[in-house]
């Protein structure tokens, strides 16, 4: 009796989660304006597990019908993974004390070591958003269950390498390191680093929060909530509007590729919704965009009506 009814939870919960993810319009087609082929864009979230994909109708479908993958940067590019390393350092002219008193270095330096291992005595030559961004990947192992190893964000980079299908990145290595490194003056930088150590629970909600509407598929929603006011994380307003001003330049960089068709496109979710996302841009560009699973959603409302 108890094993069956284990077998009735199970059940349930599996269909629960189906119905709860078939709402979500996480993967996109792509025609028209001159393209020989369909291609198609996956929205990704690298704080979810790589199972969730399998939730997603159609993705292996799409995924099978492309014959190249288009990613942010691609990280199968291992000479341009040292560049990054070394792009993290600071300057030799540059101490990271001279920037904060005190106290609030001393702050810096326990919450690095408790959470990191390491403190400022070997941390202080690399770059504050170098720092910030491993104090958030900590946070997030921490406390939402993050594992880069079963992260959905590089699942299909990573069959695209086993599999030798052309991996292309929308990046090159030197507007990668703008990104991670210097879109932000360094003053900011520092004081971004401390306000994530000294707030770090303000990055947990926030990345909670937009994990939560990801799984629900509500692309715009995220776009919303980290342009919003009220965003006091360290992914900020500034941050979005340079996420926009790349799309356009994405955009450009997709035209060939698009004209040939066959793309299969892996984004962070938050660079897709939105009246400023690459979605919108695309269409504006005269691109046919519109949702996978569209069929299934309408199937599922006239069901419920």
């Amino acid at each position: 009796m108890r094993k069956i009814k284990y077998i009735f939870i199970l059940l349930f919960c599996i269909s629960h989660a189906f119905h709860f993810h078939a709402n979500a319009q996480l993967l996109y087609e792509i025609g028209g304006n001159g393209s020989k082929q369909k291609s198609f864009v996956l929205a990704t979230n690298r704080l979810v597990d790589m199972q969730f994909i399998d939730t997603i109708p159609k993705v292996f479908q799409c995924f099978g019908k492309c014959n190249k993958v288009i990613t942010e940067f691609t990280m199968q590019d291992y000479e341009a993974l040292a560049a990054l390393r070394q792009a993290a350092i600071l300057p030799d002219s540059i101490k990271l004390d001279n920037f904060y008193n005190d106290s609030e270095y001393q702050l810096i330096d326990n919450s690095l070591r408790i959470n990191l291992g390491m403190g400022l005595d070997k941390l202080c030559r690399m770059k504050p958003s170098y720092l910030t961004e491993m104090f958030r990947t900590e946070l997030m192992k921490q406390w939402l269950h993050y594992d880069e190893q079963r992260s959905m964000e590089s699942f299909f980079e990573s069959v695209a390498a086993e599999r030798d299908i052309p991996i292309i990145g929308l990046d090159n290595i030197g507007e990668t390191m703008y990104m991670l490194f210097d879109r932000e003056p360094f003053h900011w930088q520092c004081q971004e680093l401390l306000k994530v150590i000294e707030y770090p629970e303000n990055e947990v909600k926030q990345e909670r929060i937009l994990r939560e509407i990801y799984l629900s598929g509500r692309l715009s929603d995220l776009a919303y909530q980290v342009e919003g006011p009220d965003n006091n994380t360290s992914i900020s307003y500034s941050d979005y509007k340079v996420y926009c001003q790349r799309n356009q330049q994405w955009v450009k960089r997709l035209k060939p590729y698009l004209r040939e068709g066959g793309c299969f496109i892996t984004l962070n979710a938050i660079y897709l919704g939105g009246e400023k996302g690459l979605l919108q841009q695309l269409r504006s560009a005269g691109y046919r965009v519109r949702p996978v699973n569209r069929g299934l959603q309408q199937r599922k409302n006239n069901i419920t009506q």
